[in-house]
């Protein structure tokens, strides 16, 4: 019975929306995708399931990503948006966007295990796609695999009860 019990009411917390992040790029804990009825905007904290790219097939291969319910078996990403569609992405030692410094955008020329980092080419973020960020130093972000399709946001992200370490 406590076993249905579990099934039961992780069932009914991923219909409504709710997701736990255990991982660093935001606070752990509970988070809730809300439904977004307007497009993607700059500041947008969202959730988002990563395309399947060459890149992400490299990331989910070196455990950047973990296994959920998106295509290609990954969990959705939270992010924020950080450039849209028709603006200027600049990546160099930080990334700015329209001229204007990204804060705590700083590239790592390597992750956590050594292992070489290339960063994503500059440019114009293209119709229909988004340029996302994380501040968490390790965040394995746009800054590396580029903007994505805005057709994979969920919703936007919204704390629910988290742990601060």
């Amino acid at each position: 019975m406590a076993a249905l019990a579990a099934i039961l009411s992780i069932g009914t917390a991923l219909i409504g929306g709710y997701r736990i992040n255990l991982t660093p790029s935001e606070p752990l804990g509970l988070w809730r995708i809300l439904p977004l009825y307007r497009p993607v905007a700059v500041n947008d904290l969202v959730f988002i399931c990563p395309p399947e790219t060459a890149e992400m097939g490299v990331a989910r291969a070196r455990g950047y990503l973990r296994s959920g319910s998106c295509p290609g078996g990954v969990a959705p990403l939270i992010k924020t948006v950080i450039a849209v569609a028709g603006q200027h992405v600049e990546i160099g030692a930080r990334v700015t966007v329209d001229r204007r410094v990204v804060s705590s955008s700083s590239l790592a020329p390597r992750d956590g295990k050594g292992r070489p980092l290339a960063p994503s080419p500059s440019g114009i973020v293209p119709p229909g796609y988004i340029f996302l960020h994380s501040s968490f130093p390790g965040s394995y972000d746009s800054r590396y695999y580029g903007p994505v399709p805005a057709s994979g946001v969920l919703g936007l992200a919204q704390e629910v009860l988290n742990y601060a370490p």
